[in-house]
C-alpha cells in the first residue's frame, strides 16, 4: 500500500481509538463536540485514503460536506429510524440534528487541512504509486 494511503489509514485507526477514548473519559457535551470534530477528522483520513493524491483544501472540502450532509439528514428522521435498528447506522448517522455540531464538523475538517497540509510540506506530495 503506498505510504500517503498507509499514513491516512493509520490515521482513521488513531482517530477511532481517540473518538472511543473521549466518549470514555470526558463529560457529556465535551465529550459529544469532541466526538463531532472527530467524526470530520475521520471522515477527513478516509477521503485520502480513497484519493490519496486530492489537495489538502478539496479533501477537507469533502470532508466537511460529507459531515453536514449526515447532520442535515437527521431533520427527516431517516437516520433515526436506521438508528433504531442498528447501532452502526446510529454511530455513522446519529439521530438528531444539532445545529452547533456543524461549526465542530467545520473545526475537524480544519484539523484534518492543517495536519494534511503540514504532512505534505514536510513529506512531500503524493507520488505516483500512490495514484492508484
Amino acid at each position: 500500500m503506498p505510504r500517503h494511503r498507509l499514513a491516512a489509514l493509520a490515521a482513521a485507526v488513531v482517530v477511532v481509538a481517540a473518538g472511543l477514548a473521549v466518549r470514555a473519559l470526558l463529560p457529556g457535551a465535551v465529550a459529544k463536540y469532541a466526538g463531532d470534530l472527530l467524526y470530520t477528522v475521520l471522515v477527513y483520513a478516509l477521503v485520502v485514503v480513497a484519493a490519496p493524491r486530492a489537495r489538502p483544501f478539496v479533501v477537507a472540502a469533502v470532508a466537511l460536506g460529507v459531515s453536514w450532509l449526515v447532520e442535515f439528514a437527521q431533520l427527516t428522521g431517516v437516520p433515526a429510524e436506521l438508528s433504531a435498528h442498528s447501532t452502526p447506522a446510529r454511530l455513522v448517522l446519529g439521530t438528531t440534528f444539532n445545529a452547533p455540531d456543524l461549526f465542530w464538523y467545520a473545526v475537524g475538517a480544519a484539523v484534518g487541512y492543517a495536519v494534511h497540509s503540514i504532512r505534505v510540506k514536510y513529506l512531500g506530495p503524493p507520488d505516483s504509486r500512490d495514484a492508484g
